[in-house]
């Protein structure tokens, strides 16, 4: 596949390398130096996009225009997702995005839905926390994966949201309707997500630490393989064929 990088920071060279090494040429890069535009995208099978909220309606529309399928890793723009969905079917587009493109942190989604399940009805007895520990340079908090996660208990749970509390962790918060997301940023540190439920007897904890920035990226060129030759728009879920 012909590719183009939107974003070319530290993620972007980690995708291109693992993108080169999958048989696949960069044929683009796009960053601030080098806004991204139709014409540019001219000749290219599929794009990925790491860059920054602001951004990333105008690279979606963009390359819905150029008729470019697109892998969108940037987080921070979903409350415009319905919006994104229309245009796509509107446009006969190619479109995948994801909160995160690990593959384990993909399948801790389903053990996080699970034992949210499972904790239903023990809810008065355990109070739910949620840390979640990003680099420095992340700017949106709670990240996009600790959204995702906390969507996907209130959907199996008592709770209904959630309270975000930034470079702190001072206290539980009590039972449903809303647990507390601590969002912690720390130098060089890729990605940790915890979920855990307490109680004064005992506590149930899962984790998901990415130990580096790999993960991320090949998830993103296996999903943009898998985008080659499909219009409409995907989620990981597809590509790891996860029952909806």
């Amino acid at each position: 596949m012909k590719i183009a990088l939107i974003g070319f920071g530290k993620m972007g060279k980690i995708i291109k390398s693992c993108a080169v090494e999958r048989g696949h040429t960069i044929d683009a890069t796009f960053d601030s130096s080098n806004p991204l535009t139709v014409a540019a995208l001219k000749n290219i099978d599929v794009a990925i996009d790491f860059t920054i909220p602001k951004l990333a309606i105008e690279h979606i529309e963009l390359c819905l225009k150029a008729n470019v399928p697109l892998v969108m890793g940037t987080t921070g723009w979903y409350e415009h997702l319905d919006q994104i969905e229309q245009k796509v079917k509107h446009s006969e587009g190619s479109f995948l995005w994801a909160s995160n493109f690990s593959i384990g942190v993909n399948l801790f989604f389903e053990l996080n839905k699970k034992l949210a399940q499972l904790m239903n009805p023990h809810l008065q007895e355990y109070q739910l926390q949620m840390e979640e520990i990003h680099h420095t340079q992340k700017l949106d908090a709670p990240s996009g994966t600790a959204i995702s996660l906390a969507n996907d208990i209130a959907a199996n749970t008592g709770y209904s949201g959630y309270t975000t509390v930034e470079n702190n962790k001072e206290s539980y918060f009590n039972s449903p309707p809303e647990f507390p997301i601590f969002a912690r940023r720390i130098p060089e540190v890729p990605g940790t997500h915890t979920i855990e439920y307490s109680s004064d007897i005992d506590s149930i904890k899962i984790t998901h630490e990415a130990k580096n920035r790999i993960g991320f990226a090949l998830g993103s060129v296996i999903a943009a393989e898998f985008l080659q030759n499909k219009t409409g728009l995907f989620t990981m879920k597809d590509v790891l064929n996860i029952p909806l």
